[in-house]
């Protein structure tokens, strides 16, 4: 599926020990490691060979085959599939591949990406989701905050440390391109010996007929099929899952479009295949690149050992699944122990009637034959019940014999990495509310305020930065649309309180901190009905203030309910092995309690990654610690509004009169000129006749000009 571009010296191109897919690795001994992505659009079921496609019993075939059992099949690894839906589909992309092309580094290396904008008529920028960005904030990737947007034809270069070590990704940051497409990969490896072979395993939720443009007007102005209002799907425990129409499930850019599901009648599209040799245990590396909803992954006959989560190591946990929300990533360790055959490996979202989301790939054996697994998911009973990790809500319904291992419950495996202390002066707490507040209308926002971007690079014009919104009055029960930043002194030790309650609750949020990984002291969770998992009430912990009962509330300047609480006061909050997340869920009525230390100077986003939330100003930014800020590089490109000031349209007017008045003067020196001129020639003439015999000759002038060594260049080449 990956289509590869050059690599330079110090790295190489490799197919990977284990999967089919080719991808950029870096040598291990390396310094730099140095390659490109080229970012243009490409159609689904589609290829310059074969113009479209179709899908028939897992395989492809050219749109003009007939019989299908004396044609040769369209090899896969070109055609980006998606879920195999024959009218094609306009992607953004890198490298002509979805996911684009893997790129595996090793910790501490220095990575050198140039990124080309194809694109004729859009920007781009590409983050590097979760990655610190320690000492080179302007790499960040976000259009308006750490960079201007790269312009069509144009290249950036991003440059960066490759930290922390652990599973990674890239994707667009600019506009809805990453549901277009834009995403992959990136993985930084330990410096180990003997690691276990391992597999990449990027899921999403597809929509094979609307790009990300069309799919945000969509959720904000309400679908409308066959005269009918479509109505958005819910979750277990009766929280929402906002507008968005996903057909399918993808699995390294492959899925099938199922007509019913519950016959199991589907269009025969190809899937991924994950090939593993018996007795042998492989490390998953799963990321979900998706736009809005949590898939619950499992893989038939198998128990799955989850040892990482965003990159940070946790203590192995045995569980029969996890859910992972868009933008996290688990690893999980499978131990290939099966009789030789295939197994399904299966992501289902957690909507509830009338409609579910799959996303299936294959677990193939080595020797096994090619064919599609038969093998069910894991019956849960009483007697063995199955444990999910990562559940948005506490209790699945009791019939369901499924237990829930919250990720608060998870511990952090690092024997040296406690949460940063309270110190007296160097202590700061913030509460911060990701909701949709509001009375008639009811955008995204944090604590009522929906961001609006700066027009500049935040990081390095930051004098420039004109919208504020220290220079609009938002206010506890207001909505506010503003330039939303939260400034942070250099070396405190910052909790900060995620909550997703009062009149805007109703949806779980997963929110993602640019430039660190924080730690995980405690969530709070709404209170449910233990039999059926049902929401009863929010989360009694939290005083959302305002001056209006809790249902009411915007919930924009909340506090603990238990003032003795402040002060990092919390009881129960894990401090010595907690677990750390770039990005965490944070279910409806509930909160959770993380702690960073404010030591990486620059400028980041913290944002809702349901694309559609994010998009509609579910985000802030942190000002942190700027006055430690790196130099900016040399030559960075800088961006803004142009408007035509007042003074400046009077000047252009005083300009044009003193214009008018200079003609008339230009004309009479012009003429004097022309005169003196004339009567120099003339004298020239005869000095020259009268000494004619002693003339010298004079070398001829250069015609390019001597200011400009690239005009010369020009026209050498062009007058030979």
């Amino acid at each position: 599926m990956y289509k590869t571009g050059s690599m330079l010296s110090s790295c190489f191109l490799v197919f990977l020990s284990v999967s089919p897919v080719i991808g950029y690795v870096c040598e291990k001994t390396a310094q730099i490691c140095e390659t490109s992505l080229d970012i243009e659009h490409y159609l689904t079921m589609s290829s310059h060979d074969s113009l479209a496609v179709y899908p028939q019993k897992g395989k492809l075939y050219k749109y003009d085959v007939t019989n299908t059992s004396n044609a040769d099949p369209v090899p896969k690894e070109n055609i980006i599939t998606g879920d195999g839906w024959e009218m094609r589909r306009l992607l953004v992309v890198a490298n002509q591949s979805l996911p684009g092309p893997d790129i595996i580094v090793y910790e501490g290396q220095t990575v050198i990406i140039h990124v080309k904008n194809h694109l004729h008529s859009d920007t781009v920028t590409i983050h590097w989701h979760g990655l610190h960005q320690s000492g080179t904030p302007f790499m960040d990737g976000v259009p308006f905050v750490s960079q201007c947007p790269i312009e069509s034809g144009q290249t950036f270069t991003y440059k960066f440390k490759a930290y922390p070590p652990g599973t990674f990704w890239y994707h667009s940051h600019v506009g809805s391109q990453r549901v277009d497409g834009l995403l992959g990969a990136f993985v930084v490896r330990k410096n180990e010996p003997d690691p276990l072979p391992e597999h990449i395993l990027q899921i999403q939720d597809w929509n094979h007929d609307w790009d990300g443009n069309m799919g945000y007007q969509l959720m904000v102005y309400g679908i409308i099929e066959n005269k009918t209002k479509y109505i958005p799907s819910q979750s277990l425990d009766g929280s929402f899952y906002s507008l968005f129409k996903a057909q399918s499930g993808l699995i390294n850019g492959r899925g099938r479009f199922y007509f019913d599901l519950e016959r199991g009648i589907h269009n025969e599209a190809p899937l991924e295949v994950f090939n593993v040799k018996q007795n042998t245990s492989y490390r998953f590396r799963v990321i979900n690149v998706g736009a809005l909803f949590p898939f619950r992954v499992s893989v038939d006959n198998h128990m799955l050992s989850v040892i990482e989560s965003d990159g940070y190591p946790i203590r192995p946990t045995l569980a029969e699944s996890f859910v992972i929300n868009p933008g996290e990533r688990f690893d999980f360790v499978i131990n290939a122990n099966q009789s030789v055959g295939n197994y399904w490996i299966r992501g289902k979202t957690l909507e509830v009637t009338p409609r579910n989301t799959i996303a299936e790939a294959i677990l193939r054996y080595d020797d096994a034959p090619d064919v599609e697994p038969t093998t069910a998911r894991k019956v849960c009973t009483e007697q063995d019940k199955c444990v999910v990790i990562n559940c948005p809500f506490t209790y699945f319904p009791k019939d369901e014999f499924t237990e829930c291992i919250r990720f608060d419950h998870l511990r952090s495996s690092a024997s040296n990495d406690p949460a940063p202390p309270v110190v007296d002066g160097k202590f700061k707490e913030y509460f911060l509310n990701f909701a949709f507040p509001g009375v008639t209308s009811f955008p995204s926002s944090v604590n009522g305020i929906a961001l609006e971007f700066p027009t500049v690079s935040g990081v390095s014009q930051p004098q420039q930065v004109t919208n504020a919104c220290k220079n609009f009055h938002c206010d506890e029960q207001k909505q506010c649309k503003c330039t939303n930043a939260l400034s942070l002194d250099h070396g405190d030790t910052v909790q900060m309180v995620f909550l997703n309650m009062g009149v805007g609750r109703g949806w779980a949020h997963p929110v993602h901190m640019h430039g660190h990984s924080f730690y995980v002291l405690k969530m709070g969770y709404a209170v449910y009905n233990e039999t059926t998992g049902k929401f009863l009430a929010q989360n009694p912990d939290i005083d959302c203030r305002g001056g209006v009962p809790l249902e009411k509330s915007f919930c924009n300047t909340a506090t603990w309910a238990n003032q003795t609480w402040l002060n990092g006061n919390v009881p129960d909050l894990e401090l010595q092995n907690p677990p750390r997340k770039d990005t965490l869920i944070i279910p409806s009525g509930g909160y959770a309690v993380i702690r960073i230390r404010a030591d990486n100077p620059g400028l980041w986003i913290m944002h809702c990654h349901i694309e559609l939330h994010a998009a509609d100003g579910m985000a802030m930014l942190l000002n942190e610690s700027f006055d430690n800020l790196p130099k900016t590089p040399k030559h960075f490109p800088t961006c803004g509004d142009y408007k035509i000031e007042e003074e400046e349209e009077d000047a252009y007017v005083d300009s044009e009169v003193d214009i008018e008045e200079t003609i008339s003067m230009q004309r009479f020196y012009v003429i004097v000129g022309v005169m003196a001129a004339v009567i120099f020639l003339q004298l020239l003439v005869i000095i020259g006749m009268h000494f004619s015999s002693k003339r010298s000759s004079s070398s001829k002038a250069d015609i390019t000009g001597k200011t400009n060594p690239s005009f010369n260049n020009y026209y050498k080449r062009t007058l030979g």
